[in-house]
């Protein structure tokens, strides 16, 4: 039997303006496929859930700004972000995150407690430390699902983003009314 997922209280979940999300591990599964063409430019390709693609868009249709912070610079990151309308994307290679994300929070006009943060590996601790929704995926290190309050049943890159996206909203009272929007603007 499937355990069931975790909630998140409604006072919480309402509280959240912004969702961070990290990429390798969370929106996808870690893995990072490398090689050349045949003239030899290095290229990089990335696994993504369709299925988290829709979260992260649900999110954004029920109000909520969702960024990307990132402690690695990938250009399939890029492109993924582009798809899912998501322009506030920050890559850095020395996975420094707390200062981007106090940049970005001061730019929004956002308090640390208005933050959920999705992760997954130590990048990700001292900004998880501060939000007032620190998530995770399942298959996360040890200190980071200690310094959880929520974390999926699913693994980064097999739905886990859809997950919290579900449970959030849900919380909010918002995802069967954004799952009717969804399919009354597709004919239905």
């Amino acid at each position: 039997m499937k355990p069931l997922p975790m909630e998140i209280p409604e006072a919480t979940a309402r509280r959240i303006r912004l969702v961070v999300l990290d990429v390798d591990g969370v929106m996808t599964d870690g893995g990072v496929y490398t090689g050349a063409t045949p003239e030899g430019v290095p290229i990089e390709l990335k696994r993504f859930d369709v299925q988290d693609g829709l979260g992260v868009r649900m999110m954004a249709k029920a109000g909520l700004h969702v960024a990307i912070v990132s402690g690695r610079v990938s250009e399939a990151t890029t492109i993924r972000a582009a798809e899912l309308g998501i322009t506030d994307v920050f890559q850095d290679g020395g996975a420094r995150k707390l200062p981007i994300i106090e940049r970005l929070l001061a730019e929004k006009g956002v308090r640390w407690d208005e933050v959920a943060l999705l992760g997954d590996d130590l990048a990700d601790l001292a900004p998880l430390r501060r939000v007032g929704l620190p998530a995770t995926v399942a298959n996360a290190t040890r200190e980071v699902r200690h310094a959880a309050e929520w974390q999926s049943i699913s693994e980064g890159g097999r739905g886990a983003v859809r997950e919290f996206a579900e449970a959030l909203l849900g919380a909010r009272r918002e995802w069967t009314r954004l799952v009717d929007e969804y399919c009354r603007e597709r004919g239905g």
